[in-house]
This record gives C-alpha cells, sequence and structure tokens, in this order.
C-alpha cells in the first residue's frame, strides 16, 4: 500500500509540472521541447501508478503501459474512449523517444493538453477507487 501511495504522489507531481508548462500562453520551442519531456516522464509515472493500483486493489500484475491501460479498461478505471485516448498517448509518447522532428513534436505538443487532462482523470478515477 505504502508503495502505491509513492506511486500516485510522485504521478500527481510530474502531472503538476507538465500543466505549469501548457499554462504558458505562447510557448517558445525551447517551452514546448520541455514540455514534450515532462509528458515523457508524467505518463511514465502515472501508467507506473495505475500498475500499482491494479496489484494492490485489483490482485493483477500487469507489466507493459499498454497492458496496464487496457486492465484500467477492464476495471472500469478508464471507459473505452479515455482508453483508446491513452493508447494513443502511450504510442505518442514511444514516438517522442525514438525520433525527433519537427512536425512530430508540435503535433504531440499540440494533444498535451488532452493528455494531461486524461491522466489527471485517471488519478482521480484511482482515489475514488481505492
Amino acid at each position: 500500500m505504502e508503495r502505491y501511495r509513492e506511486r500516485i504522489a510522485v504521478a500527481r507531481q510530474a502531472l503538476d509540472t507538465l500543466e505549469e508548462v501548457l499554462a504558458i500562453a505562447e510557448p517558445s520551442r525551447i517551452v514546448r521541447d520541455a514540455g514534450i519531456q515532462r509528458f515523457e516522464y508524467t505518463l511514465e509515472a502515472v501508467w507506473k501508478a495505475a500498475q500499482s493500483y491494479l496489484r494492490e486493489f485489483e490482485g493483477l500484475d500487469v507489466g507493459s503501459p499498454k497492458g496496464v491501460v487496457r486492465a484500467c479498461r477492464r476495471s472500469a478505471l478508464l471507459s473505452e474512449d479515455d482508453a483508446v485516448l491513452a493508447l494513443q498517448m502511450i504510442d505518442d509518447r514511444n514516438l517522442t523517444v525514438h525520433t525527433y522532428n519537427e512536425p512530430l513534436a508540435q503535433m504531440i505538443f499540440d494533444r498535451l493538453p488532452q493528455y494531461a487532462r486524461l491522466m489527471r482523470m485517471w488519478l482521480n478515477a484511482m482515489n475514488s477507487a481505492e
């Protein structure tokens, strides 16, 4: 239980840093790139918190980000639409890690507000389901 609570706290702190970047009205390329970096570590923290939730409260041991999303859908932490968006979010994160180009960076940065909302909702759902 303690490990789960630690993971939730880390995920919330990471999400706060992402939302801080997204609040900047006219982000420069440097801010955009910082936002993408914050997105990468925030998603990592959120899916690991969800993984811990599934282990602690559902008795499920799921090892991959996409597997965690699917299990969260089955456990009703995510709706079908949210799960689809979460899977897209994971694909986008994988793109940012393995390649870098300007149009891709801008496309992903433009999606970050909806991803941040999804991650906030996901964390809140875990908190409510405890």
